[in-house]
């Protein structure tokens, strides 16, 4: 069977992740699918740069989500995908990050394997991992947490979310999509027993230009992203680790930040 990545195998699907936004994370691979592309099908989060990898007669096609909604609906992505391929074009699905984290490529996997066509997929670096390699801040670490957890902070059916149990003492919880859901996120955790001081950092376009690395304790987290003026792309890190991502004036910075909220 040919791979998927060969230019002369047509009428295929890669799912290529894109990394958290510098085009230096990407992967080979990932490379090597843009550059046999026919048509790349994209996310509003792509840095454009990366689109340079792609052929310059490949068709390019923005799918950006815009203000929690889609310009196509899930469906209609889908279908644009399938009927691409159905016409004999090599296409790139090319996500953010992973396809597989909080990227609906379980989805489009389904979709073009229920219209009988070949797909691949090609993994990417995941917002978490990218964004905190920045900011020095690791996710686990062997005297302060040995488990890490991924949930999606978007407000529908966040109060319903069952997150006992995920962060606290000796664990990390990464938030994807937390920003506009910072002071219900805060509330939700500190209701089930997180302390109102537990370090928390909010890392903006990390691994790209304008990157920020800001660091405060779970009950200012809303005051945090207000008074900054936080925006997506970011994530946010709950969990002693933190204090790892500052060390030089980690214990001074956190001490004043509970005093204040004493």
């Amino acid at each position: 069977m040919a791979s998927l990545l060969d230019p002369q195998a047509r009428g295929k699907v890669i799912l290529v992740g894109a990394g958290p936004g510098d085009p230096g994370l990407l992967t080979l691979r990932a490379v090597e699918a843009l550059k046999a592309a026919d048509v790349v099908v994209h996310d509003g989060l792509i840095d454009m740069r990366v689109l340079d990898y792609a052929p310059a007669d490949a068709q390019r096609i923005s799918v950006a989500k815009q203000r929690s909604r889609h310009t196509l609906p899930q469906d209609a992505i889908n279908a644009l995908i399938v009927a691409h391929v159905k016409a004999g074009s090599i296409v790139v699905r090319l996500k953010g990050g992973d396809p597989f984290v909080f990227g609906r490529g379980g989805e489009e996997v389904e979709a073009v394997r229920a219209a009988g066509l070949p797909v691949e997929v090609v993994p990417g670096v995941s917002a978490a991992l990218g964004c905190a390699a920045e900011a020095m801040l690791p996710l686990t670490h062997r005297d302060w947490s040995s488990a890490v957890s991924f949930v999606a902070g978007q407000c529908k059916g966040l109060s319903e979310q069952d997150w006992s149990g995920l962060a606290g003492v000796g664990r990390t919880l990464v938030i994807y999509m937390g920003v506009a859901s910072g002071n219900c996120i805060a509330d939700k955790l500190m209701k089930d027993g997180l302390a109102p001081d537990l370090p928390v950092a909010v890392l903006e376009r990390g691994t790209l230009p304008g990157s920020r690395a800001l660091r405060t304790v779970l009950a200012d987290l809303g005051g945090l992203i207000e008074r900054e003026k936080i925006i997506s792309p970011a994530i946010i890190v709950v969990g002693e680790v933190v204090l790892l991502s500052d060390a030089e004036n980690r214990f001074a910075a956190f001490a004043a930040q509970a005093e204040a909220l004493a």
